[in-house]
């Protein structure tokens, strides 16, 4: 498959999975907004209803004081009548009140003249003499209407009372806390809202008259407010506020269905980023192999046509065989024999450091000892291309507890990269320095003015099997191992390796390694 067609897929998935992502948050929000507003609305209506009910409360205590007030006064009066047609004895019962000259009102009566009620006409006022209530008695609609007035105009002037006399009372005797608390809790409940709340009442000024025993100020935040007697003027008036603590978890508790969705979501978009992340890596891998295919087939040719070559002239007749002749061929024959066991040893080493089946032999080394062999015998390689081996043997203290094949092994693979990507027809000179830093390692360091390494090629250098892409050209042999050998050879022994390059100008390869002594 193509990169772009994997790239297209990659695309519609992921725009797919955000959008879904999207509209399960959007939906997540949307059934918050409206908790809240049902939360809010249920909250209003409950502080409305428990401040009308203490209101009414109020009310009726003043009703009942006044009608008791009069019956205090009043006596009763029991009637019984015979019905001359069914015989039948009818019991009546009458409160009344006498007055000074002895004439009996009813309480009804009594109520009207007591409280004289300003906004009934005088002409619907029962009158003490007797001829105004036969008059009254004529029509009994007409008395029922005029009691109907009657009573109405009586609950006026007592609305008139309780403005007038219960507002001049404090705020603390007007309102029980114990019962608007109660009151507020039913008509919390009755609206399908069960958390606790935390309760305050205080005076139009803002000075504070009550607060529920387990108060907090958590949760302040989603406060309410209601006003207490709001018909009574603004200063008489007072104001209940109630705030929740557990309003967020009730709140949020609507959607917690939606958050496995949500998570499942999540884990199936990261779940495909890391499939596609392992796409690309298995189809970076599958070039990289095919490079590797190929640059070993390129590498085996050589040694494999030089040997068939030998052979093939040591086996014919015609070529007269004379011992220099013999002795060239067979110096050839090992040359590539040997060159060609090189190549298959590099693969298997790389091969033992991922089964994880190699096994060192350490020993005590001096440092300084095996840089300057390495230099001695590179030096013939560099010195026929015109350059020279610079050595810089600062290291005092050198020892190093190594294994010397593989170790000498990576300081031989940074050389031979070193001369082996030279630039063209111009001499290579090699840097070669030991010292010990501040930080108790000790250091190597092998510079080169080759052709080096472009700044997005150097983090990928010790990858296995990464090659430096050099176009068509193919001057330079290898399977791309030799840098990922080298950093597994110093990574195994709790070293560290640097690369550092600029193009044109050369390559700095810098080896940390912890002075160590011998177990």
């Amino acid at each position: 498959m193509r990169k772009s067609t994997i790239w297209i897929i990659a695309v519609i998935m992921g725009f797919s999975f955000l959008a879904l992502l999207y509209l399960q948050f959007s939906y997540v929000e949307e059934m918050v907004k409206m908790k809240k507003e049902q939360f809010d609305e249920s909250v209003n209506r409950s502080l409305y209803q428990a401040s009308h009910n203490l209101e009414l409360d109020e009310t009726h205590r003043y009703l009942e004081k006044d009608v008791l007030a009069t019956e205090r006064r009043a006596y009763q009066q029991d009637t019984v009548t015979v019905d001359g047609i069914g015989g039948t004895i009818k019991h009546s019962h009458q409160f009344a009140v006498a007055a000074d000259d002895g004439t009996v009102y009813s309480s009804f009566q009594v109520k009207a003249f007591q409280m004289k009620p300003s906004s009934v006409p005088k002409a619907m006022i029962l009158r003490k003499d007797k001829n105004s209530l036969a008059d009254a008695a004529k029509s009994m609609q007409e008395i029922v209407r005029n009691r109907y007035v009657y009573q109405k105009a009586l609950l006026d002037e007592v609305v008139y009372n309780i403005l007038y006399t219960a507002s001049d009372k404090p705020l603390k005797e007007r309102v029980n806390f114990r019962m608007l608390d109660s009151e507020i809790r039913n008509e919390l409940a009755n609206n399908g809202v069960n958390i606790p709340y935390h309760v305050t009442v205080s005076t139009a000024d803002g000075r504070e008259v009550y607060r529920c025993p387990d108060y907090t100020d958590e949760g302040k935040q989603y406060s309410y407010s209601q006003v207490l007697f709001r018909n009574d003027p603004q200063s008489k008036m007072g104001i209940v506020r109630i705030h929740f603590p557990e309003m967020s978890n009730y709140i949020f508790s609507s959607v917690r269905f939606m958050i496995p969705s949500i998570i499942f979501t999540i884990v199936l978009l990261i779940t495909f980023i890391f499939t596609i992340v392992v796409i690309f890596r298995q189809k970076r891998y599958s070039e990289i192999k095919n490079d590797f295919i190929n640059n070993m087939t390129h590498e085996l040719k050589t040694p494999i046509a030089s040997i068939s070559l030998a052979a093939q002239m040591m086996n014919d007749e015609s070529v007269p065989k004379t011992e220099k002749m013999t002795r060239h061929l067979g110096q050839v024959i090992a040359d590539e024999s040997k060159r060609l066991r090189f190549l298959v040893e590099k693969v298997l080493q790389m091969s033992m450091f991922d089964k994880k089946s190699v096994v060192f032999k350490k020993k005590e080394l001096d440092l300084n000892e095996m840089v300057e062999q390495i230099a001695q015998t590179f030096s013939l390689r560099v010195e026929h291309t015109g350059g020279k081996i610079y050595t810089e043997i600062e290291a005092v203290d050198s020892a190093i507890y190594v294994d010397e094949v593989h170790f000498q092994n990576a300081i031989t693979n940074l050389m031979d990269n070193a001369v082996k990507y030279r630039k063209q027809d111009e001499p290579i000179d090699i840097y070669i320095r030991t010292w010990n830093d501040e930080h108790h390692h000790l250091c190597l360091s092998i510079r080169d003015t080759g052709q080096g390494i472009k700044k997005e090629n150097l983090k990928k250098i010790f990858e296995k099997f990464y090659r430096v892409h050099t176009g068509n050209k193919h001057d330079v042999k290898g399977f791309g191992l030799g840098l990922a050998y080298v950093k597994k050879v110093v990574d195994l022994h709790q070293g560290e390796i640097r690369a550092e390059s600029e193009l044109g100008k050369g390559t700095k390869f810098t080896i940390l390694l912890p002075v160590m002594e011998e177990k």
